[in-house]
Parts: C-alpha cells; sequence; structure tokens
C-alpha cells in the first residue's frame, strides 16, 4: 500500500519548523534593505496527531551578498551569519481539524564589510533576532485525531491557514549601519494546499507580510515598507523508516521602502532553491539537514544558506 505509513513517518510530518523558518530578517540599516533568507517550510500543513509537542535546536550558516538602492553609497557589502534557533511547538484540535501554535527564539552572530562613500567598513556583533510567533491551523483534509488513530489516516487534499508575526525584541541601534533587529512589528498571513500521491507529497503557499513603521531608522528617520509577497512550493518524498527528502522553491517580491516620504528603487524579487531532509533517530528524536540558495535576484540579497537541527517529541500518548 503506498500510503501506508509507519510509525516514524507518523512522528516526523508534524516538525514543520523547518530552518527555513528559522531563518528570519536582518536588516541592514544604511541601505535600506533586508538580508533574509525566505522561508522555505516543507510539511507546514500536514497532518498530526494532537497534544503532540515538538522542541527543536536549530545551527545554521548563510553567506552572501546586499544588494542596495542604486542611490545609496554603499558597495560591495558581504555578511557572514551564524544562527542558533530554539523551536516550540505544540498540535491541538480546532473546529475538528488539526492545528498548531509555535515560537521561535533565535540568535545570531554576524560579520559583515563594505564599502561606504568609498571608505571600507567592517563589524562584528551578536544579539537576539525578532522572535516569531505562528497559528497554523488545517481547515479541510486533516482531521483531529488521537495517536492511537492517527496510523489509520491517509492524505488526499489538504487546505490549511496560518498568521506568523514578529515581534520587535531583537537588537537595534538606529546609529548602525547592521542590525539583527527590526525595531518594527511584522505580520504574515498564509494560505496553503497540499496533496498526496503514493509516496509523493506537494506542497504549495502563497502569503503577503504587512510591515509596520519603523520610527527609528537609521539617523533618526521613518522608514516604511510595502508589503512582500511570497510563493513556496515543495515537491516531497517519503522514504523507508519515516524518513522524507523535499525539493524546495520560493519565490518573493514587492516590499519596496519609504524613507521620510522619499520612495527608493529597491523593490525586491528574487527565487531561491533549497533542499530539505528528514532521518527519525528514534521514537522521539529526529534529525533535519537544510540547504538553499539564491538563482535569480534583482534588489535584496543573494545568500547560500546551509544547516542542521536536531527535535524531540513527547505527549500525547507518544
Amino acid at each position: 500500500m503506498p500510503n501506508a505509513r509507519t510509525d516514524g513517518e507518523v512522528l516526523t510530518t508534524g516538525w514543520s519548523l523547518s530552518l527555513g523558518s528559522a531563518l528570519v530578517a536582518l536588516v541592514i540599516g544604511g541601505a535600506g534593505t533586508t538580508a533574509r533568507a525566505q522561508d522555505m517550510e516543507p510539511r507546514a500543513y500536514a497532518n498530526t496527531p494532537v497534544g503532540i509537542n515538538f522542541l527543536g535546536v536549530t545551527y545554521a550558516y548563510s553567506s552572501g551578498g546586499v544588494g542596495a538602492d542604486p542611490s545609496v553609497p554603499l558597495e560591495d557589502a558581504e555578511l557572514d551569519l551564524h544562527f542558533t534557533v530554539l523551536n516550540y511547538a505544540r498540535s491541538f484540535a480546532l473546529l475538528g481539524q488539526s492545528a498548531k501554535v509555535s515560537a521561535i527564539l533565535p540568535y545570531s552572530w554576524v560579520s559583515g564589510s563594505a564599502v561606504v562613500d568609498g571608505v571600507p567598513v567592517s563589524r562584528e556583533f551578536s544579539g537576539l533576532v525578532d522572535p516569531i510567533f505562528k497559528m497554523t491551523t488545517n481547515l479541510l483534509g486533516a482531521p483531529a485525531l488521537s495517536f492511537e488513530d492517527f496510523p489509520s489516516y491517509r492524505q488526499n487534499w489538504i487546505l490549511g491557514v496560518s498568521l506568523s508575526m514578529s515581534v520587535p525584541l531583537g537588537r537595534y541601534d538606529e546609529e548602525r549601519l547592521v542590525n539583527i533587529g527590526n525595531n518594527r512589528w511584522s505580520f504574515k498571513p498564509e494560505v496553503g494546499v497540499s496533496k498526496r500521491w503514493g509516496p509523493v507529497t506537494v506542497d504549495v503557499a502563497a502569503s503577503t507580510k504587512f510591515y509596520t513603521d519603523n520610527e527609528e531608522f537609521f539617523g533618526g528617520h521613518r522608514r516604511e515598507q510595502d508589503p512582500l509577497y511570497a510563493v513556496q512550493t515543495h515537491f516531497i518524498y517519503s522514504l523507508p523508516a519515516g524518513a522524507w527528502a523535499a525539493f524546495d522553491a520560493t519565490w518573493y517580491g514587492g516590499g519596496q521602502t519609504t524613507v521620510d516620504g522619499k520612495t527608493n528603487d529597491d523593490r525586491q524579487s528574487s527565487t531561491r532553491l533549497g533542499a530539505t531532509g528528514v532521518m527519525p533517530l528514534s521514537r522521539h528524536f529526529s534529525v533535519q539537514i537544510y540547504a538553499s540558495t539564491g538563482v535569480s535576484v534583482r534588489t535584496g540579497t543573494d545568500f547560500d544558506t546551509v544547516g542542521i537541527g536536531l527535535s524531540y517529541r513527547w505527549g500525547g500518548g507518544l
């Protein structure tokens, strides 16, 4: 039976706090652009037994260049970023369908260099990145089931929605060119669809991220940003013993900024490709690896990212 699940696969389907969603925005203050590893989250809407808790720790490394508004005297900007991320999620029932809440707490070490007005500059620093809180609920195709009843579940179509919120608690200094925190709130509603054919599952999700204004932007200015639109697709293949691998792709665009009423030429448009793999180590533990790269960049960032994470699951009869 191609859709039959092992216990290992049951345990891994709900772990949707991927490394991609852990890598959150970093602000390049003087340039008015953002350096972000956009979310790539396979199985974000996969059904999960209710009452399961997920705790994960991730390490990831990103390196690349930052494009700026051509009117800004910033050239050859390069960043190296090291992340450690603590993730927590819990699944529960909502209106008869599976749902989950999650929290992401990242910490980052950053080193960077650039040429500003013809002068080479560099900086190294570290600090808390803005934490992210997320609520995900399925609307169709993912009934809320106990751990005991879950092995009889067979996925067909799943429709789900989510809302993510970043809280401006990260390290921020308006007098600095490079910051970790954003000094503003953001809200990202998303709708996702998942369809399974035997061992193959295809996920598609579309989102829009909205930003509040930064009233203390570099040098004491006011910075506004248009919504950022994104579409991500994942082709997931189920492997023996509950392991799975995914090919990930995402496009994002928009996000043009305005500083004190002056619009910057920094509308973003970028395509990224990546891969994710998950391997259960035991009934409670699994390991995940992740890599992504930019393949088409207009204005914004061109980063390569690799990472590894370990997750632990408990509760709900597990």
